[in-house]
């Protein structure tokens, strides 16, 4: 290819045409593709949150639909004063704006208190060591009942007037009694004592078994050692004439 050919291809207009629509592609593909993010993040759109504390779930579904934001319930808390399924809290919180379409998260109020699980404070610690456990989970402790035992050791739960133990559930209302020993023993624990049982000489006989246990006695007699007669006194009778 000489050169004066090549000079006239890059005037051909099938080759500027091409390099054109090519450029003309490539810009309304920038363009269109601005335009659809924007359009997809909502660009330049700002919607405030509105205050949905305290209104019941149904309340807040509708007002939250109205301004074109979603709601969903992350968690459940428990405010005795307030009703069942109330918000309790929101986020983002109230005021934040947001674009259209964004989910609001939730805590509703649940219709009962929470329930916590006893620890293994019973026949395992002492009144100080258990009170300062269980006030740190959040239980209410009444003032606590002294029984028969070891002093200030817990022996034992009391719920309603009902026994618990560790593991079972109770509520956070529920008022737990300790019962805890008082040093003092129980009148149950008495120890019942048995005099010892003393046998005579004259229980056992030489040559006999003993009648309580069955041994026989095994003593034998040495000769020689028998105990002697005494001898005869040498003394003047009465009724001897001494010459």
């Amino acid at each position: 290819m000489t050169s004066s050919e090549f000079i006239n291809k890059f005037k051909s207009k099938y080759l500027w045409g091409n390099l054109g629509a090519m450029v003309l592609v490539l810009v309304l593909l920038c363009v269109g593709v601005k335009f659809g993010i924007d359009i997809y993040t909502h660009h330049g759109e700002a919607i405030r949150v509105p205050d949905i504390r305290y209104k019941n779930i149904d309340d807040a579904t509708h007002i939250l639909d109205d301004a074109g934001l979603e709601i969903v319930v992350t968690d459940t808390g428990y405010v005795r004063s307030l009703p069942a399924d109330c918000i309790l809290e929101q986020s983002p919180a109230f005021g934040e704006l947001v674009k259209s379409g964004h989910i609001i998260y939730v805590t509703i109020n649940s219709d009962h208190s929470p329930r916590i699980t006893i620890p293994d404070v019973i026949d395992n610690s002492s009144l100080r060591e258990a009170m300062a456990k269980l006030t740190a989970m959040g239980f209410k402790l009444g003032s606590p009942q002294y029984i028969p035992g070891e002093e200030d050791w817990v022996y034992g739960i009391l719920v309603k007037g009902r026994h618990v133990v560790a593991g079972d559930k109770v509520s956070i209302d529920d008022m737990l009694i300790i019962q805890v020993g008082n040093g003092q023993r129980d009148a149950s624990d008495s120890i019942d004592e048995i005099d010892p049982v003393y046998h005579g000489e004259d229980d056992v006989m030489e040559g006999e078994g003993d009648e309580t246990t069955g041994d026989v006695d095994n003593f034998e007699v040495v000769p020689g050692t028998e105990p002697t007669e005494p001898a005869p006194s040498h003394e003047h009778q009465p009724n001897e004439v001494v010459e």
